[in-house]
């Protein structure tokens, strides 16, 4: 009964107004139509026999397309971690004082950024006809000490890797230098008056802090050179993924069904990369995400606040009593 009066229950009021909550049937109504689409599509897809699910069913493991996953895979890695490399290489050379470096480092973005991968992959294709052989000597003379010819070393894998990683290195190495950037210059002013050298600096305190900026768009970029793998058929490369399922298609005349195939596999690949790099945020967020302080309902309440509040709220850690102190 008190508990009443406290809120006004048991008073006789009058007049009072008895105030509704305001009925919001905009959200409730999207949700029914999101939900109808949905069903319709997933409906139309089970039910459509020009899909021809039972196709589908049969190639999905099929050997080639388990070969072209793999190829896929080794060509997705493969040039992801050559690109990470020369991108923090050229993102350090364009931040170096040497103005050589940096018109290097500048020089290599603006070529692999203004043409089209297709259009790189199809030059290392031809890589043997431009540079029949690869030769190691006195530059500017004849003289040789070895050489060796270019279809040895320049396979279509290797092609197709190194074409791919260098388009790549070129976008990764904005994205480091923005992540290179973002740390404060504090950090760097005060290894230094530690007395730690700039490769130390780099290796120690700035990369670490930046891994944070860096980590989300890499990992969208791993996502997207799994895709980009499928343009290696310009070198020609034609044992990955995509090529695998068109060349099943071309064989049975049903390009649909194995179009379903590789998008199975894409999506599913795609997915476990995105777990991959949530895990690698989460890791590399460590200190940076605002958190509760002490024990989860053990506190006292704060001043002004009643025991049925959060004691430990992140809004809250601000609210803090000096007992015995004055600023």
């Amino acid at each position: 009964m008190a508990k009443k009066e406290v809120d006004g229950e048991g008073l006789n009021i009058p007049n009072r107004i008895k105030a509704l909550p305001v009925k919001r049937p905009g959200p409730i109504v999207a949700a029914v139509i999101v939900v109808l689409l949905a069903a319709m599509l997933i409906q139309g897809l089970i039910t459509n026999p020009r899909l021809d699910w039972p196709t589908v069913w049969k190639y999905l493991f099929n050997e080639n397309v388990l070969e072209g996953i793999r190829y896929t895979l080794e060509l997705t890695v493969i040039s992801m971690v050559v690109a990470i490399i020369l991108s923090v290489i050229l993102a350090i050379m364009r931040k170096s004082i040497n103005p050589v470096l940096r018109g290097v480092s500048w020089f290599f973005i603006w070529f692999f950024r203004g043409t089209p991968v297709y259009t790189q992959l199809i030059f290392w294709g031809l890589f043997a006809v431009l540079i029949p052989k690869i030769s190691l000597g006195i530059p500017f003379t004849s003289v040789e000490f070895w050489s060796i010819d270019s279809n040895v070393v320049v396979t279509a894998f290797n092609a197709a890797w190194i074409g791919l990683a260098l388009n790549e290195a070129a976008y990764l190495s904005e994205i480091v230098r923005a992540g290179l950037e973002a740390v404060d210059p504090g950090q760097t002013e005060a290894a230094k008056a530690l007395g730690m050298n700039r490769t130390l600096i780099m290796r120690r305190i700035v990369l670490p802090q930046a891994m944070r900026i860096i980590i989300p768009p890499t990992g969208n970029e791993t996502i997207g050179m799994l895709k980009t793998t499928s343009l290696v058929t310009a070198v020609p490369f034609t044992l990955e993924l995509q090529f695998a399922t068109n060349a099943i298609a071309n064989r049975i005349y049903k390009p649909i069904p194995l179009l379903l195939v590789a998008c199975f596999w894409y999506l599913l690949i795609t997915s476990i990369l995105m777990v991959v790099q949530s895990r690698l945020e989460a890791h590399f967020g460590k200190g940076f995400d605002a958190r509760p302080v002490g024990t989860k309902g053990k506190q006292t309440p704060l001043p002004g606040k009643t025991d049925g509040e959060p004691k430990d709220d992140v809004d809250k850690l601000n609210q803090t009593t000096f007992v015995g102190l004055n600023a």
